[in-house]
């Protein structure tokens, strides 16, 4: 069995196992978000989530979805749930896929809709909320810029189970606090995830789940990409001479369908992580597990990135990073 399928095996029953007893939240309840106000009159029971990746954290808060919206099919997942989710899953959801079918999601009859990382329009929120209260992102935030642990808390909130949210987000942060202390030399360290797409460099921005877990881990983003990121955008295109932007020590590319021409690139010899051997060539596997930042996937995604970072931000060419290469 690899390392990464022992992680998902052992974070699973590590969490079904030590889940705490949920206190009980009132209701009824109201949530302010972008859009307006939802008001969940009782604990629901029926919940639909059009979050893209959005299965975990409801699962992982001890409910099932009664639907749920279709995501990354490359990854294989029935019903869109990784591994790390599977051991919660016992029904089977409609999988919503193409544009937001609101007739099939009526027909679940939802108590709550969780549109928590949708990009959903004000236009398809006021159709949502005919059919059930709708819980989008709070005022000032972008469409994905929503930190993963907030993410789950108002979801949490949501269904009332809030207690469950903060204790596994408790075990998540005390996880990363403890990389910080093992690693305090990352703190003055740059990582980026991204990749070269038609020959010009992408990056996730410090507005996405993605760039903000790197600044867990205690690193910083490249100064040229959060110079040129806004918080409407949560991965910026840059043009062939626009490399500043993914320079850093650490270089997390991301995806397989792309990893030829990152190779290929002949701007990689002038990055530094590629003259350090900071170049980290990520799994699909664990493309997946990232990709969903999520209370279920992030500790299996930890346990698979902290050996690649650890190798390749030694500052050796010469050290093996055991990625996808």
């Amino acid at each position: 069995m690899n390392r990464f399928a022992l992680g998902v095996l052992v974070t699973a029953s590590i969490l079904l196992l030590s889940t705490p007893f949920a206190l009980a939240q009132d209701f009824p309840l109201t949530i302010e978000h972008k859009f307006g106000t939802a008001v969940i009159e009782e604990k629901p029971v029926r919940v639909a989530s059009i979050d893209y990746g959005g299965i975990d954290n409801i699962l992982a808060l001890g409910v099932e979805p009664l639907a749920v919206r279709q995501w990354r099919v490359q990854d294989g997942f029935a019903f869109t749930a990784g591994p790390w989710a599977e051991p919660y899953l016992t029904t089977q959801p409609i999988v919503l896929e193409g544009d937001l079918d609101f007739e099939a999601i009526a027909a679940q009859e939802p108590d709550v809709i969780i549109a928590l990382y949708s990009g959903i329009t004000e236009a398809e929120y006021e159709k949502l909320s005919l059919i059930a209260p709708v819980v989008a992102v709070p005022e000032g935030i972008g469409d994905y810029a929503l930190s993963w642990d907030q993410r789950a808390l108002l979801a949490a909130q949501a269904l009332g189970e809030e207690a469950e949210a903060r204790a596994r987000i408790g075990a998540i942060d005390a996880q990363l606090e403890t990389i910080r202390a093992q690693h305090p030399e990352w703190a003055d360290m740059t990582a980026v995830v991204g990749g070269f797409r038609e020959g010009g460099p992408w990056a996730y921005t410090r507005y996405d789940v993605r760039g903000q877990f790197l600044e867990g881990f205690g690193f910083q983003l490249p100064d040229a990409l959060n110079a040129i990121s806004t918080e409407d955008e949560f991965y910026i295109e840059g043009s062939p001479e626009d490399i500043a932007m993914i320079d850093a020590d650490v270089a997390i590319w991301y995806g397989g369908g792309e990893y030829e021409e990152i190779r290929n690139s002949p701007a990689l010899p002038f990055l530094r992580a590629h003259e350090t051997g900071g170049e980290i060539y990520l799994p699909d596997q664990v493309v997946a597990a990232f990709a969903r930042v999520s209370l279920l996937s992030l500790p299996v995604a930890i346990e698979a990135l902290v050996p690649m970072i650890e190798a390749a931000a030694d500052g050796d060419p010469e050290t093996v990073v055991a990625d996808a290469l």
